[in-house]
């Protein structure tokens, strides 16, 4: 946080809370959740660290563009150099963190040379939720909080998935909290799809590449492939007995906001926001989760 940000409540850089105040010079120890404020000191931000070794890494990014090439997408080695900003690397590595048990969901992101540059942590839950979750999966019916922080902890991007009974959509908002635009879904049989709104507008989309759902295009406003998600898979144990899911982002050349934005939250929003109530469902493709 800088001086030109006047005193107001933002996310929480801490990971505790939705909100904390701050009062134009400092955080301070007033937080909000759920639209309740109470206080809670500041301590050093929580950062999400997964250790994952290089190669691994290096593998996941081998089989995204193993996958482009067959489908002949654009996938090969990226035409741009990411300065080591979150929301500029050509190349991004989602890895959820293994729990048998999910009841907060977190991720680790990497650069395409395996240096964590992020992480998205799950804010706002209060202990009722946690132990609703613990017994089953009804997330479909709760709203979800996440933040995607720097490697320093700083939120670059606060996402909201609000309640849902058959549509997705995440609300995104810049790390004042200012809405940046949202991911709503369109439909809930076949080839799973999205648009890109800005104000009810609609400037691009995510459309699955089959009906499983693993392999998503991301499109400008002129249907144009700017990105592409693949999801990964590290071992029938792991995709058998655990909800961690992994993705490769690739984003094909620099994006202005609020499009570029848009697409990032998207490497997140896919499992963290959007597949939350297959949690408990069994293993399978996104598309055939989501709403299924």
């Amino acid at each position: 946080m800088t001086e030109e940000h006047v005193a107001d409540w933002y996310p929480d850089p801490m990971g505790r809370h939705e909100y904390r105040w701050y009062d134009g010079t400092e955080w301070t120890e007033r937080v909000a959740s759920h639209g309740r404020e109470s206080h809670d000191p500041l301590t050093d931000a929580k950062q999400v660290v997964v250790p994952k070794a290089p190669e691994k890494l290096q593998r996941q990014v081998a089989k995204h563009q193993q996958n482009a090439e067959r489908r002949g997408a654009p996938g090969g080695p990226p035409t741009h150099v990411g300065g080591g900003h979150l929301l500029d690397e050509p190349i991004l590595v989602v890895n959820q963190k293994v729990k048998l048990i999910e009841v907060n969901t977190e991720f680790a992101l990497y650069d395409q040379s395996g240096g964590q540059i992020g992480a998205v942590r799950q804010v706002g839950q209060s202990r009722f939720k946690k132990v609703f979750r613990f017994f089953g999966s009804w997330d479909q019916y709760f709203t979800h909080k996440y933040q995607v922080v720097d490697r320093n902890g700083i939120v670059q991007l606060a996402l909201t998935r609000p309640a849902k009974f058959f549509k997705s959509r995440v609300i995104v908002q810049d790390a004042a909290g200012n809405e940046v635009g949202q991911i709503v879904q369109q439909n809930v049989f076949g080839k799973i799809r999205f648009n890109f709104e800005v104000g009810g507008v609609q400037v691009g989309r995510i459309q699955a590449e089959n009906w499983r759902a693993w392999n998503f295009s991301l499109r400008d406003e002129n249907d144009r492939e700017v990105a592409r998600i693949t999801k990964t898979f590290e071992g029938v144990l792991k995709t058998m007995f655990t909800t961690a899911d992994n993705y490769v982002l690739q984003v094909h050349e620099p994006l202005s906001d609020p499009l570029r934005q848009l697409v990032y939250a998207s490497a997140v929003s896919i499992d963290t926001a959007l597949k939350q109530d297959a949690r408990g469902l069994g293993s399978g493709g996104i598309g055939d989760l989501i709403d299924f």
